[in-house]
């Protein structure tokens, strides 16, 4: 009997301790390109450490969104990484940071937020409840489709019918959350 109540004890403790472990686990800041993403810093701040978002920071420099972006929000961005940015045709960027096709460049970025302070578990509780897609008005003021093609993932339609999906979910900052995804999404 007493073997009994030990082995229960010992089981309730290694219960105890991993569910502890696990909501430590959770409250650890996640990686992005392995740089740190750190919940207390703004959106642009954790940006500019992401060794995989240059080109966006450069964007949002060129587009004068900054300020905006380091605001208290919240806001959920749709963070393109440098290689997203690679896959459109040669000489775009470089096209699109110019002065002169600034509102051209503010159109594409803010295509990329939306209000709001929107992690992938409510994009996938509105995926399921929308009958297998949901759609969430940007900034820009275009609609972005959303659809769970398995578990766990979760891709983004934009106006143009191009395709994109979310490879980093939930990367909580002090003023929204960013998902990071593999494609640049653009309005029509």
């Amino acid at each position: 009997m007493n073997l009994k109540k030990t082995f229960l004890a010992s089981m309730a403790a290694a219960v105890l301790a991993a569910t502890s472990f696990s909501a430590v686990a959770q409250k650890a800041d996640p990686t992005v390109g392995g740089a740190a993403m750190y919940a207390n810093k703004t959106i642009v701040q954790n940006a500019i450490a992401s060794p995989i978002h240059t080109t966006l920071v450069a964007a949002v420099k060129a587009a004068g969104l900054v300020d905006t972006l380091s605001g208290p929000g919240p806001f959920t961005v749709f963070a393109p990484t440098d290689d997203a940015f690679a896959k459109l045709p040669a000489g775009t960027v470089d096209t699109l940071v110019k002065p002169e096709n600034k509102d051209t460049l503010v159109k594409i970025l803010t295509y990329h937020v939306v209000p709001g302070k929107i992690d992938s578990k409510k994009l996938a509780k509105d995926i399921k409840k929308g009958g297998g897609k949901t759609m969430l008005k940007t900034v820009q003021g275009e609609e972005l489709t959303f659809m769970m093609p398995s578990p766990g993932m979760i891709t983004i339609t934009d106006a143009k019918g191009g395709v994109s999906n979310i490879t980093t979910a939930d990367v909580y900052q002090s003023n929204g959350v960013i998902h990071v995804i593999d494609t640049v999404l653009m309005p029509n």
